[in-house]
């Protein structure tokens, strides 16, 4: 288990760790539906594209997950700029 998050050793392609863009007032929140995440091939992308005036934060994220519900989820590792 990673950031609560379980990682399947035998399919580690479905859930992997990756840099993205977050749409997302930064808060508390650990976790964000797949609406809000754009996964870039990069931190150096994902910090170059960041727009903190456009709630568009840098970010390593793990997913995408599926919760309960359904939905696909991206956990927070952590937020690549302050």
């Amino acid at each position: 288990m990673k950031g609560g998050v379980y990682l399947d050793a035998e399919v580690p392609h479905l859930v992997q760790q990756r840099f993205a863009l977050v749409r997302a007032v930064r808060g508390k929140r650990q976790r964000f539906s797949e609406n809000v995440v754009e996964v870039v091939d990069s931190e150096e992308e994902a910090l170059r594209r960041r727009d903190p005036a456009q709630n568009l934060h840098a970010a390593e994220v793990m997913g995408p997950s599926r919760s309960s519900e359904g939905f696909r989820l991206y956990y927070l590792v952590r937020w690549l700029s302050e």
